[in-house]
């Protein structure tokens, strides 16, 4: 047991590694080399747990998934007790606000998350299925994680969605991945305040009272 926990710390030391060098540098720029400097070991360290870039890269795309539940779950802890579609709305709008503060504290964090999202996808129209695993785990996690808080909305408030609620979910964070993306590049947080309330509306127009 004590040696696959050292084998788990090993890999998960050199993926940090990886991570802090990648939000330096950039994924394409990436090499074993900057990893293993980073690390603190040999380059042939490296390629003893990971055989390639790419498996290295893998790893990063797995350990890179936002936990998003817990900024979710505050919503329910500051937002007033109202009933109904204005309180949902008010509930979903506190969980998204919650998020945004991740995301500005993680910034190089986010960038490097899109470039290994890119860097998988064009793995896996090269025939790597694992690539593509990991890249729709990615979104496969955060939308379940959002499902759930949006079912807990609606038990909150006495509302029913009038849409399937994986469908909301999915439309729900799709769109915070734009407003991330576009973050990114103009840094207006103005902007995203307000992109953030007209979403929330959005979302909440897609439920009625019991």
């Amino acid at each position: 047991m004590q040696t696959r926990l050292s084998a788990d710390s090993r890999r998960a030391r050199l993926v940090t590694a990886a991570v802090n060098r990648a939000e330096q540098v950039g994924i394409e720029s990436l090499t074993v080399r900057a990893v293993a400097e980073e690390a603190g070991v040999s380059q042939g360290s490296v390629y003893y747990w990971f055989d390639s870039k790419e498996a290295l890269v893998i790893a990063m795309g797995e350990g890179l998934i936002v936990d998003v539940t817990r900024a979710l779950e505050a919503a329910f802890t500051d937002s007033v007790n109202l009933p109904g579609v204005p309180g949902l709305r008010e509930l979903v709008h506190s969980g998204l606000s919650a998020i945004w503060p991740l995301v500005e504290q993680t910034a190089d964090r986010q960038l490097l998350s899109y470039e290994i999202k890119t860097y998988l996808l064009r793995h896996r129209a090269l025939g790597s299925e694992l690539a593509a695993s990991i890249a729709t785990g990615q979104y496969r996690i955060r939308d379940s994680d959002t499902l759930l808080f949006l079912e807990k909305c609606a038990q909150f408030t006495g509302t029913r969605w009038l849409e399937p609620i994986d469908a909301v979910a999915r439309f729900g964070m799709a769109t915070v991945d734009g407003l991330i993306l576009r973050w990114l590049v103009d840094r207006d947080d103005v902007a995203v305040i307000a992109a953030l309330d007209d979403l929330s509306g959005v979302i909440a127009s897609k439920a009625v009272e019991i």
